[in-house]
């Protein structure tokens, strides 16, 4: 059997080694996956590890994508963009590719899952930490007409908006800078929800027809989630999908198949 893993801390209730099952059994590839408990002090050492006992490939999660940013030999270019590894794949040299598939697992949900068109949409996009920077480059080449990127700490949003500015109409500002303006989907990629909280936003910032997003993922609804039925939103969803279709794109990186998702979120949903 090849072995996967996902590392992170904490780990526990990470559902990539249920997902990656019901890929392999799906598609009937030898895949064996794990879970590992990173050292918060030795993330290096915990993949080097885990490649010397035979690893082919690790999807990584909280706190550590920065540093697999940081110990990849080469990087996609949508790693390079976001600064952000979520996914390592072993090179026949032994050499580490960083790949980054959050924004494909994002847009896949939203358009073929869902049936958003992202095209000509205004979309606001709250939070500019790691889990933001992995997804702005895919939602623009997706060509909407706007992304304001929303932060509590200004700076941080008006720089990732510059950082991509090359790929589209995408402007950063402070949460308090919201008030007058309307968009069309409002995706949540802030960690308020872990603490049931939702950021401060205008109640008048959702368009008529408006659909709200969370990247988080719960079995109920998330704050985020509930704060879009309130503000009378078309649809609002939680992150599953994007879970599941970034883990395919995982698989398909590791495998060069690529895995039917429907199956899986509608097993992991009951």
């Amino acid at each position: 059997m090849d072995k996967y893993a996902v590392i992170g801390n904490p780990i526990e209730h990470s559902m990539s080694p249920e997902i990656h099952r019901a890929f392999a059994q799906q598609t009937g590839e030898p895949v064996e996956y794990g879970r590992i408990l990173g050292n918060i002090d030795d993330f290096a050492g915990d993949v080097r590890r885990f490649l010397g006992e035979g690893g082919l490939g690790l999807n990584v999660t909280v706190p550590f994508k920065e540093q697999a940013w940081r110990l990849a030999d080469e990087l996609s270019p949508g790693a390079h963009t976001a600064g952000a590894v979520n996914t390592l794949i072993r090179l026949e040299n032994n050499q580490l590719r960083g790949d980054n598939t959050d924004g494909i697992g994002l847009v896949r949900d939203l358009t073929v899952n869902q049936g958003f068109r992202l095209q000509g949409k205004r979309i606001l996009m709250l939070g500019a930490g790691g889990a933001v920077r992995g997804v702005i480059r895919p939602l623009l080449e997706q060509h909407p007409k706007r992304i304001i990127i929303a932060n509590r700490t200004a700076s941080k949003a008006y720089s990732l908006a510059n950082g991509v500015s090359n790929y589209g109409q995408v402007a950063g500002c402070g949460l308090d800078e919201l008030a007058g303006m309307e968009f069309d989907l409002i995706i949540n990629g802030t960690a308020a929800g872990l603490a049931g909280e939702v950021p401060s936003i205008p109640d008048s910032v959702l368009s008529k027809g408006g659909w709200c997003y969370d990247m988080l993922y719960s079995n109920q609804a998330t704050a985020f989630q509930q704060w879009g039925y309130e503000h009378k939103a078309a649809r609002s969803l939680d992150g599953l999908g994007m879970l599941v279709e970034q883990a395919a794109e995982s698989f398909r990186l590791w495998r060069g198949i690529l895995p039917e998702t429907s199956p899986v979120i509608a097993m992991l949903r009951e």
